[in-house]
């Protein structure tokens, strides 16, 4: 896998490796500060009393989040990849996205086939168009690409690094500012599609703590 300067800084500061993942000490760490990968709904009741008042299932907002909520992951742990449940993601884990997929987590692309992936990041953002993330002209390295659980990849693959799970994505924000689903492009004046490769360094790095 080739990567730029900039996302190779991104995979060392997350203590992760490309090639075989992360161990499973360093999930069983992670996931003990983090918690699991788990976003709580809009409307967050026990799954008894949403049993006795089906209505709840039918609140816009939960309606929304049922829609893009991720079941599992393709994982790279230990040298294999595993398809396994999402809610096990931690940061720095590596993941592959394919067509059809809902993002599992918040994530940076690291790299593409066969030469671009497309989401639809639309019921997270509100984006009118899908991201693109292409290998960059005149080198061997995909563009960097953000993206955020619960976007669907429609079109191409790609392999991506985790950045934030559960509580830190950026949807569960939204939904703890009560901004979800969103009515208009969120991220319209703070977010660009892709970063340059000549200025993506701070941006990539900063961008996990300031989302």
């Amino acid at each position: 896998m080739n990567l730029s300067p900039a996302q190779t800084e991104l995979v060392e500061k997350l203590h992760s490796n490309v090639k075989s993942g992360l161990t499973t000490d360093q999930v069983s760490d992670r996931r003990e500060n983090e918690g699991f990968n788990v976003v709580k709904p809009p409307v967050d009741c026990p799954s008894w009393i949403c049993c006795l008042l089906p209505c709840i299932k039918h609140v816009p907002s939960m309606k929304a989040f049922a829609q893009i909520r991720p079941e599992d992951a393709e994982i790279l742990r230990n040298g294999k990849w595993i398809r396994y449940d999402a809610s096990s993601l931690v940061t720095g884990d590596i993941i592959r996205l394919e067509e059809g997929d809902q993002v599992p987590a918040d994530c940076i692309i690291l790299s593409v086939e066969p030469n671009e992936i497309l989401v639809d990041m639309r019921a997270v953002t509100g984006e009118d168009k899908p991201r693109s993330s292409k290998v960059v002209q005149g080198t061997q390295h995909a563009q960097a690409m953000q993206l955020f659980w619960g976007g669907t990849v429609v079109q191409g693959s790609g392999i991506a690094i985790v950045t934030a799970t559960g509580v830190h994505t950026f949807v569960a924000g939204l939904i703890r500012d009560k901004k979800f689903p969103p009515t208009e492009n969120l991220l319209l004046a703070k977010e660009e599609n892709t970063v340059s490769a000549e200025d993506e360094g701070i941006s990539l790095i900063n961008r996990r703590e300031t989302v």
